[in-house]
């Protein structure tokens, strides 16, 4: 069989294109690609760099798997791209586990997510697979939980997350076999199955895939492999039903789903743990590949949650739950009237805090779903870049608390992990059944805890401001550039690792790690680490998924201060002559700790001048 190149090496090449439309099995994109080529012919110049872009490679395979623009060419994701991951994906599992692998199929609702899946399934079958497809349109974390539920050797969701619109990609997770095989430590396959792929088994694959000839080359069966029902979807929730988590106080939620896939799943689960008062957004509910009411479909941009807000202001929301379009991430928003919104949306890194401080409080007092080898050792687990908090909350009950580089991929596979969450919204609050980051797990968790605090006369708020004064308040905030221009990405990192900023607010810069090198026994990873004698700390890095340059800035004040602003505050109130409810110690320094998270943002775009 002809081999098919997927780049030009000498610039410009019409014969590379003409061979790659013959090979490709999608007219749409076939055509879309003969129309540009016939452009470039008559020497139209944009036609021309266009094809140079499509053609300078294929779409890089990693640990994220496939992730792009919806377009034609070896650059972009369409069928003939994830043809050939297909390919690569189970000649590494004929390799590694031989004929009758198994994997399970997954895919959002986004444009070609269904032909996608179905390419994959028909690809896996006629390698001597057994493929699974899930019912269509199925949140992320349903993927996970059936590749451990049904012990397959791997699985596929097609899926971009919270990408623009244009976007799709292709997530590769492994089971215990293929892990094994690859794996010199018994122990890493273990504690890796089910999660999303690390190294080596990226490059294995990838290597897989490169040495596919063409799309021609790959056999597709019609038919024969299996299509699950919707029963996959009652054993996830049976799951939930299962985690000890409940309603124990009526609790007026509203809910959005960014126009994703995670609407009918989030409102069972959370129907059947006793959460009745339960609101969706109509405008956000049903599924749309084109999420018209946001500019980006992500809980973490500003204006994703405005129209929530406007339904909890009509129905008196106690709590606002969001869901990415995959639904594996989870955010919360809860009443706040000095806001015009009227509601605060909480950062990651406090519903982390709070999250881990629910977990180790039920496992303390026995009430956790976790039995047996899981509670032996129970480990909590964040990225780097997330809060320093949960692990003070963790050995204020005295359990271990360990970080990971950043991703699912590592926080799933920690040993004896029963909590582990990034400050990117993303969760697992039940690692035993779902090795990845699960938004609607977690939504029935989250809103089993305000249900708890409402029944006792608590908050959301309060519960913060409690953990804070007892193991210090740990005030993050992000700092990101988004950057079309991707080499200012690469720029900005050589000039922090060449000469980094002395100072942070004020306070001398006394530690600065270079992440590349490895750091408190992590791999190395591309990103840089400051530490301030104030225990102020920087974490910049360039994004896995996105063309941004993220910055993770956190300022730290001690049980003790926080103690003496709360004095402070009281001892002015007193010689005023005023009366006011004492404030919580974590409120009254608020305002000093946002100020110097302030002044290090300010400092840290000084610096970058971006």
């Amino acid at each position: 069989m002809t081999e098919v190149a997927d780049r030009f090496t000498n610039g410009f090449d019409a014969d590379i294109v003409e061979a790659w439309i013959a090979d490709d099995p999608d007219q749409q994109t076939a055509t879309t690609l003969a129309n540009i080529l016939a452009a470039a012919k008559t020497g139209d110049e944009a036609a021309v760099a266009d094809l140079e872009d499509r053609f300078a490679g294929p779409l890089e395979f990693g640990t994220a798997g496939l992730r792009g623009e919806i377009a034609a060419g070896p650059n972009r994701m369409n069928r003939a791209v994830v043809i050939r991951a297909a390919a690569g994906l189970s000649r590494f599992l004929l390799n590694t586990v031989g004929e009758g692998f198994t994997v399970v199929i997954g895919c959002d609702a986004r444009y070609k997510s269904s032909d996608f899946a179905a390419d994959t399934a028909a690809v896996v079958t006629a390698a001597g697979g057994t493929a699974i497809q899930l019912p269509d349109q199925l949140p992320t974390p349903l993927l996970a939980f059936a590749l451990s539920h049904l012990q397959a050797d791997a699985g596929v969701m097609v899926t971009a997350s919270h990408n623009p619109p244009a976007d799709n990609g292709y997530k590769v997770y492994l089971g215990k076999r293929p892990l094994q095989a690859i794996e010199s430590d018994p122990k890493a396959a273990e504690a890796g199955a089910g999660a999303q792929i690390v190294s080596p088994a990226d490059a294995l694959i990838a290597e897989q895939i490169a040495a596919v000839s063409s799309v021609a080359s790959v056999p597709r069966a019609e038919s024969g492999w299996e299509h699950l029902d919707e029963s996959i979807v009652e054993t996830y929730l049976a799951r939930i039903d299962s985690l000890n988590v409940r309603s124990s106080a009526d609790l007026t939620i509203v809910h959005t789903s960014l126009h994703g896939v995670g609407a009918s799943v989030a409102e069972a689960a959370l129907a059947r743990t006793g959460f009745t008062n339960v609101h969706p957004v109509p405008s956000q509910q049903a599924p749309d590949p084109d999420f018209p009411t946001v500019t980006f479909p992500n809980p973490e941009e500003a204006g994703a949650l405005d129209e929530s807000y406007a339904l909890a202001k009509e129905v008196g929301a106690e709590l606002i739950i969001a869901n990415d379009p995959d639904a594996d991430r989870f955010s919360a928003a809860i009443p706040d009237a000095s806001l015009a919104a009227g509601y605060r949306q909480l950062s990651g890194d406090e519903v982390g805090l709070l999250l881990g401080e629910d977990i180790a409080t039920r496992l303390a007092h026995g009430s956790h779903h976790s039995t047996g080898a899981d509670t032996a050792s129970p480990v909590f687990a964040n990225s780097i870049v997330s809060s320093r908090g949960l692990a003070a909350a963790a050995a204020s009950h005295g359990f271990t608390a360990t970080n990971t580089l950043t991703g699912f991929k590592w926080i799933s596979r920690v040993p004896g992990l029963v909590f582990g969450y990034e400050e990117a919204l993303g969760y697992c609050v039940d690692p035993t059944a779902v090795r990845d980051k699960d938004g609607i797990s977690t939504a029935v968790t989250f809103a089993a805890l305000a249900s708890r605090l409402k029944e006792s006369g608590s908050s959301i708020e309060a519960e913060l401001d409690r953990i804070r004064n007892r193991d210090g308040y740990f005030a993050t905030a992000p700092l990101s550039f988004r950057l079309d221009d991707v080499t200012l990405i690469a720029a900005a990192m050589s000039k922090l690792r060449e000469n980094p900023p002395t100072t942070l607010a004020g306070s001398l810069v006394t530690e600065v790690h270079d992440l590349s090198q490895g750091y408190d026994g992590l791999p190395p990873t591309d990103g840089i680490l400051l530490l301030s004698e104030a225990n102020s700390r920087v974490i910049v890095r360039p994004s896995g998924t996105e063309p941004k340059l993220k910055c993770y800035l956190e300022v730290v004040a001690d049980p003790e201060g926080l103690a003496a602003a709360a004095a402070a505050d009281q001892r002015a109130v007193a010689s005023a002559g005023l009366r006011v409810p004492t404030n919580s110690a974590s409120a009254a320094l608020q305002p000093a700790l946002k100020e110097r998270l302030t002044s290090i943002s300010t400092e840290l775009k000084a610096f970058f001048g971006l």
